[in-house]
């Protein structure tokens, strides 16, 4: 018997959807913004009580399922070819709810939350206090299946691994999508426990074109694997998400693969940034904005400091730039003094 889409509609999806912070739902991609209205204009199944609706026949209802489906995996390609943008898994999020398929819907509105999250746009007890909301619904009509999901969700959010991955890899057996984003939950819960399972590190490298925007994805990475390759997360990580909330860990990984200690992190900056700032300091003619730099070139030696200090020298060529550089060196002392004297002086 189908469940009372309504009712979830006013439950779930609003209770998770009205939590995102204001930019989501803005700037989704052309194809799907244009295409959902067209679909979202009439109802799956109607409510057999409501004057106000006409029920679709039962071949009108299969394709409308169809077309919904087919928008479904639209929105995974787009995934799939390195495109995401705030809204998207929210629009997922009401495809999947308006198939009846509640568990997919409460899913789809934690990868629009973690994206959120992860990005420095949303706070987590935000998304707790979502989830907790919705898992209060217990025992209402047509909740049973958004409840678990939430109670998944919920479990994964308190790191509680054992739990998370349990109730996932239940609630979503059929799922046979090896990237989907249930996948990549229940990938993460395995790689958490153990880091060194090599067939989900294999699995879990396999799905990074889907994940390429996706902070958390390179977070989980950076935390499990090591040396060289754990640097690549932690850098791709913070370029994403420079301010958000894994930032500060993902520069204590940095630091320590490349030989520092791990509060030196504080001051690591990636190559993006660092060709960031120099880019709007020369820009704006404003030596001050390198600033931000100077931390980063007082630590020992490292790929980044290198890379920092061959960036500034050719900036010594610019009088303002050079009397900048001298100016600070003549107040420093130590490794800041000599870098910043090599960079105006040579």
């Amino acid at each position: 018997m189908k469940q009372n889409r309504t009712f979830v509609t006013l439950t779930l999806i609003l209770i998770l959807l009205s939590l995102l912070p204001a930019c989501a739902g803005q700037g989704t991609s052309q194809t799907i913004s244009a295409a959902v209205p067209a679909y979202a204009a009439v109802p799956v199944s109607a409510d057999r009580t409501s004057g106000s609706n006409v029920r679709l026949s039962e071949p009108a209802e299969a394709l409308e399922a169809q077309r919904i489906t087919e928008l479904l995996e639209q929105i995974a390609e787009l995934e799939r070819a390195g495109v995401f943008q705030p809204g998207m898994a929210a629009t997922e999020s009401a495809l999947r709810e308006r198939l009846g398929d509640y568990a997919g819907a409460t899913a789809a509105a934690f990868k629009e939350m973690l994206w959120a999250y992860g990005s420095g746009f949303m706070e987590k007890d935000a998304i707790l206090q979502g989830l907790v909301r919705v898992i209060a619904l217990e025992g209402q009509p047509g909740t049973e299946q958004a409840v678990l999901a939430a109670k998944a969700a919920f479990a994964f959010a308190m790191e509680n691994w054992d739990e998370a991955q349990q109730q996932l890899t239940e609630l979503f057996a059929q799922c046979d999508e090896p990237d989907s984003f249930v996948n990549w939950l229940i990938l993460s819960c395995v790689l958490e426990k153990d880091p060194h399972d090599r067939s989900t590190v294999s699995a879990y490298r396999a799905i990074r074109a889907r994940y390429v925007l996706f902070p958390e994805y390179w977070y989980r990475g950076a935390k499990a694997f090591s040396g060289i390759i754990a640097a690549e997360f932690a850098e791709t990580c913070i370029n994403l998400a420079p301010a958000g909330p894994f930032a500060a860990e993902c520069r204590s990984i940095i630091a320590t693969f490349s030989g520092l200690n791990s509060r030196d992190g504080a001051a690591i900056k990636t190559k993006t940034e660092i060709e960031r700032i120099v880019s709007q300091a020369v820009n704006s003619r404003n030596p001050s904005l390198l600033e931000e730099l100077l931390p980063l070139i007082a630590l020992p030696d490292n790929p980044f400091t290198v890379y920092a200090t061959g960036v500034l020298k050719p900036l010594a060529a610019l009088p303002d730039f050079r009397d900048y550089f001298d100016d600070i060196a003549a107040r420093a002392n130590g490794r800041l003094a000599d870098r910043l004297a090599y960079i105006s002086r040579g």
